[in-house]
């Protein structure tokens, strides 16, 4: 089906639904407030940093949420978009067509465990959708307790959308400069009978990258349906399916090995006549019943069922043989192209969690626990790859070369992975001030690789303890200060292509962390939050024996401040900073020891404003302000990127159009042009991704 097609369908079908009426009533009846799980959460809240939707303030932990309607507001299209408005959020390795790949506090996140839904791990290994996400969550710092394994710089968490209590109709079309067109409906609403909720969200995107012939299409569908069984029952169940077909933008090495390339933002390597799209689908399936055992108790059972496949083809630019460097181009801009073909790979990863949560006094004591247990499995499937050297091209003048006649081998299942968990936190609230969080989860992780088919099979087997402490201080209902103290755990990283280890996982790794931060609410609608952390795990490297290797410390120590909310009728702001100071040690290595990690800036800011123009009702002007510092492209640091500065200015106007609520947006993204580079991964050699180019787009949101 064409994407043309596929958007017509889906808006055709949004407009029947619209006028049926027969299966659909306009029924402003809400779930009973019995199961609080149920009723809608206000941008005050997050479910990432704790077992339940827990108000900000009240959480001690650094969090950031962005609201499906500020979503809309600023055009946010995928989490890469959300990146500019959280400096804590940075790309790594993050290459148009591929997929999005994020760092939390300077830390790259595991793209099998970093990745929530709903709380629930899915693959990170390609663009998740936004089109059914009723928010996005940013949690920055340890998770152990919350989560088990992840990277220790944070999660990234998409809360789905649930049906609404009233009838919900919304579309949205969008084109861009270059070509890009999307088209995406909102659908909700009560059933006859009111205990039965919907929702559906569909979207279909002609992808037109600013790297020209990085291009492509995605479509995707989803539905959620809410059971209120009884007043004290509530079942859930959600699915969504998207497919993406896209060509991929590889990254530059360095000229040399010391100079950065001077190049255009839209110069695209793999334009071999031969090169094709990267397909890649994904889906869900997705459970959660609640019950109201008592009235301060009720238990949650959930469940997800994450797919991955993908099809990787790329003319792929790695290293100059003419000049034996390997990695980096010639200095006239020679680069090897290799043809790299990895068919069929496949991930599952299964999620249940089960937990029991309420609350009981000791004395003057007030709990509120919580105690369950998780479950997670993760297969992990693909063939032996190919990567064959087929030919030599220029940055500037490219050329030519013939594709090697071979695809990659049988897919059988390489690598299992499996987390089984208990867990238990308790609330205490000392006094009417000062409450204390305590918890612990023990986990059992359990991993079986087979990478190479010629050696034998890799079985891990240990256990963790991962404590969490804090004491949260509140002097007034406006204020609060916390001190915590927490341990993570992480997955081994795969060993990446070119290593005498490639493809082989390290062993699981445990990271800790101290963070102490004051979050205020300085007016009804604008708060105030600012953290100290510091984080320690060890250090992972390829060796002098071009061995993938965990050795000596990498420690990350920060200063975070966010600002979010109104400062006026008129003018809302979002300011977030981050000062983050890294440093390798005890690797031996005087050309590690002491210096900065790669691809982190000592500081990076985002400034967000809107402003309701009062002369002109239903018009808004906004604007985003984004600064990065410079950048260690190489562990010795011996090349620094430079710092950079983007803005990018909006505009939106509400109206009404044939009695239709009607918003129109357009925004100038880059709008001085500014050349920068975005990415500095130290990723198979290191790469360097160029940011997009002034780009210009429009949208029209039509609410029925």
């Amino acid at each position: 089906m064409s994407t043309p097609n596929f958007t017509v369908s889906a808006l055709t079908l949004a407009v029947l639904q619209t006028l049926s009426g027969a299966a659909l009533a306009d029924n402003d009846q809400a779930i009973p407030e019995v199961i609080v799980s149920g009723a809608r959460v206000a941008p005050g809240h997050a479910s990432v940093a704790g077992f339940s939707d827990m108000p900000l303030m009240q959480t001690p932990a650094a969090v950031t949420v962005l609201t499906s309607q500020q979503m809309l507001d600023r055009d946010i299209r995928s989490t890469t978009d959300a990146a500019r408005y959280e400096a804590g959020l940075s790309d790594a390795y993050n290459a148009v067509g591929y997929s999005e790949q994020f760092s939390i506090r300077g830390f790259k996140l595991d793209n099998a465990t970093s990745y929530r839904k709903d709380g629930m791990a899915i693959s990170g290994d390609t663009q998740i959708p936004l089109e059914n996400k009723e928010r996005l969550e940013v949690l920055k710092g340890l998770s152990g307790l919350q989560g088990g394994a992840s990277a220790p710089g944070g999660m990234i968490n998409y809360v789905v959308k649930r049906p609404t209590s009233s009838t919900l109709r919304s579309f949205v079309l969008e084109e861009r400069e270059r070509g890009t067109v999307y088209g995406a409906v909102d659908l909700g609403g009560r059933f006859e009978d009111s205990r039965f909720g919907y929702r559906f969200n569909a979207a279909a995107e002609r992808l037109r990258s600013y790297i020209k012939g990085a291009d492509g299409n995605r479509k995707f569908i989803s539905g959620a349906i809410d059971w209120q069984v009884s007043p004290q029952a509530l079942l859930r169940l959600d699915a969504d399916y998207q497919t993406k077909s896209q060509v991929s933008a590889p990254g530059f090495q360095l000229l040399e090995n010391v100079s950065l390339p001077n190049i255009a933002a839209d110069n695209m390597l793999n334009n071999q006549p031969w090169s094709r799209p990267v397909y890649t689908t994904s889906s869900n399936l997705g459970l959660s019943f609640d019950y109201q055992l008592a009235q301060d108790w009720h238990a949650t059972v959930r469940a997800n069922q994450h797919q991955f496949k993908r099809d990787d083809y790329t003319a792929f630019p790695y290293g100059c043989t003419a000049e034996q460097l390997y990695p980096g181009f010639c200095g006239n801009g020679d680069y090897d192209v290799y043809d790299y073909i990895s068919l069929g790979e496949k991930k599952s990863p299964l999620n249940v969690q089960a937990l029991l949560q309420g609350s009981l006094a000791t004395g003057a004591v007030r709990h509120a626990l919580t105690v369950g247990a998780t479950w997670f499995r993760n297969s992990e499937k693909w063939g032996d790859y190919v990567y064959d050297y087929a030919g030599a091209s220029n940055i500037y003048h490219p050329v030519v070369v013939p594709p090697v006649d071979r695809s990659s081998g049988p897919v059988s299942e390489r690598r299992r992975s499996s987390e089984s968990a208990v867990l238990a936190q308790d609330i205490a609230s000392l006094t009417d001030k000062l409450a204390l969080h305590a918890g612990a989860r023990y986990a059992k992780l359990k991993r079986d690789e087979v990478v190479d088919t010629t050696l034998p099979a890799v079985h891990t087997d240990k256990g963790f303890w991962l404590p969490n402490v804090a004491l949260v201080y509140s002097p007034a209902a406006n204020l609060s200060v916390y001190g915590s103290y927490a341990q993570g755990l992480q997955y081994g990283s795969v060993a990446p292509i070119g290593t005498s280890n490639a493809q082989q996982a390290l062993d699981a790794g445990k990271s800790k962390q101290f963070e102490t931060g004051v979050k205020a609410a300085l007016a009804p609608d604008l708060n105030l939050t600012a953290t100290l952390f510091q984080i320690r795990q060890g250090l992972e490297y390829i060796d002098a024996s071009n061995t993938w290797v965990r050795n000596g410390q990498d420690q990350h120590r920060g200063i975070e401040f966010t600002l979010d909310g109104k400062v006026s009728k008129e003018l809302a702001m979002g300011v977030s900073a981050t000062a983050l100071h890294t440093l390798a040690s005890d690797t031996g290595r005087a050309d590690m020891d002491g210096k900065r990690v790669t691809n982190v800036p000592a500081f990076k800011s985002s400034v967000y404003a809107d402003y309701a123009v009062p002369q002109v009702r239903g018009l808004n002007l906004n604007a985003n302000w984004q600064y990065a510092g410079k950048k260690a492209f190489d562990p010795a640091n011996t090349v620094m990127v430079p710092a950079y500065h983007v803005v990018n200015l909006g505009a939106a106007y509400a109206t009404r159009v044939a009695g239709t609520a009607t918003t129109f947006r357009a925004h100038i993204d880059n709008a001085f042009d500014r050349f920068y580079w975005r990415d500095v991964t130290p990723d198979l050699g290191g790469y360097l991704f160029p940011g997009a180019k002034r780009t210009f787009r429009v949208s029209a949101q039509f609410d029925l």
